[in-house]
């Protein structure tokens, strides 16, 4: 019943629309990288902030120096890479450190790799045990293969959960219409996002699946459903995240026809995709509101933007203003916002636009004290403050 819920919940508030008295600013403005897709922080109590370029490689720098004017090359996988301009949504997409790092120097990497087409790769890494600045290229043990049908909607985040799993988010494979199906595929990986424990193996793995992930066991019409799937019905996640005061999972979900969504992911939830787009019937085969699909918690139609960039909840202590807002924002537009949602009623209360970016916004990140930051297309990291 959370569908049934949540719209009328959030039909019944009033919304609060104003512009936040927040603008960007250009964060450590003497450094560019090239298409930087990530930066995070290793959560091992140094300050120092990673941002990964999709052509491979990962920076790291000191987090706190904000005229920072050179980096130092924490892991180069250039030549395992694949990127290319025309098919732009490959390469190294996402970075996961261990919530055990300051132990045991083990962080994951999601890539499309260079050993087949379309072939996505989740792996891990150990730091050199000789320098904190850089990783071990040699270090690297495959964790999982997936191959990907086409080149685009290949998700990409890769995340720990406050209990310790890994949580991947995997495109429904791309073209256009989810041709195959496997957004409400349960044979499939693609379309889903997926829960894994990586300090285990189960026999055949490099991974084990935890006992209770909803699926583990299950079989439909034609065949054995995936255990590693934690949620499904999905298009193309393009970032999630856990709130790390309330440990919910957000996820920004890119729409195609005409609706882009916000998604609160829960176990075993259905989030409708390819009979749903949003909270609307997609196709001529699509399905109107069911209890089993779960609807977005917020929705916005392309006369507003065509292309979700997913970001993080604010939980730093810089702007106030912004606490408990969800940072996201339009690839096309470029416009910014901060949406905050009441989870006792299950609705969106406040969607507030952070005006003054004109550029693409490809992702963003928070350094280890819950800073927030974004990237655009130009290389460039920015940060907000208050509008002066």
């Amino acid at each position: 019943m959370f569908l049934a819920v949540a719209s009328m919940a959030c039909a019944a508030e009033k919304i609060d629309e104003t512009p936040l008295p927040l603008e960007p600013a250009r964060a450590f403005p003497n450094l560019e990288f090239i298409r930087p897709l990530l930066l995070t922080h290793a959560g091992d109590g140094s300050g120092r902030v990673f941002v990964c370029s999709q052509l491979g490689k990962i920076h790291v720098f000191d987090g706190a120096d904000e005229n920072a004017d050179k980096t130092q090359i924490f892991l180069d996988i250039e030549k395992r890479v694949v990127y290319k301009d025309n098919e732009n949504e490959e390469g190294l997409l996402g970075l996961a450190f261990h919530p055990k790092y300051k132990e045991n120097g083990q962080f994951f990497v999601y890539y499309t790799s260079t050993a087949a087409p379309h072939l996505s790769v989740i792996s891990r890494f150990r730091v050199s045990k000789d320098d904190p600045n850089h990783a071990d290229p040699k270090s690297e043990e495959e964790i999982l293969r997936v191959k990907q049908p086409f080149w685009n909607h290949n998700g990409g985040t890769i995340v720990f959960g406050p209990d310790g799993y890994l949580y991947i988010a995997l495109g429904d494979g791309g073209l256009a219409n989810d041709p195959l199906k496997n957004g409400q595929k349960m044979t499939t990986l693609l379309g889903k996002i997926l829960r894994v424990d990586v300090d285990h193996k189960d026999a055949g793995l490099e991974y084990a699946v935890p006992k209770d992930n909803p699926f583990v066991g299950a079989k439909d019409t034609t065949g054995d459903v995936r255990g590693e799937i934690w949620a499904f019905g999905l298009r193309n996640v393009w970032r999630m995240a856990f709130d790390r005061a309330t440990g919910l999972l957000w996820a920004g979900d890119v729409g195609q026809d005409l609706w882009e969504e916000i998604d609160i992911i829960v176990r075993g939830g259905n989030y409708g995709w390819s009979v749903r787009e949003a909270k609307h019937k997609f196709g001529p085969n699509g399905a109107e509101p069911r209890p089993d699909l779960i609807d977005p918690i917020w929705e916005y139609h392309h006369d507003v933007g065509k292309s979700i960039t997913g970001g993080q909840v604010y939980r730093g202590k810089k702007l106030p203003v912004l606490v408990g807002s969800y940072l996201y924002a339009d690839y096309i537009t470029g416009k910014t916002w901060g949406l905050k949602y009441d989870e006792k009623t299950r609705a969106v209360t406040a969607n507030r636009e952070i005006k003054g970016n004109i550029m693409p916004v490809v992702s963003f990140g928070e350094d280890e004290a819950g800073e927030a930051y974004y990237m655009t297309t130009q290389g460039w990291l920015f940060r907000f403050r208050e509008k002066k």
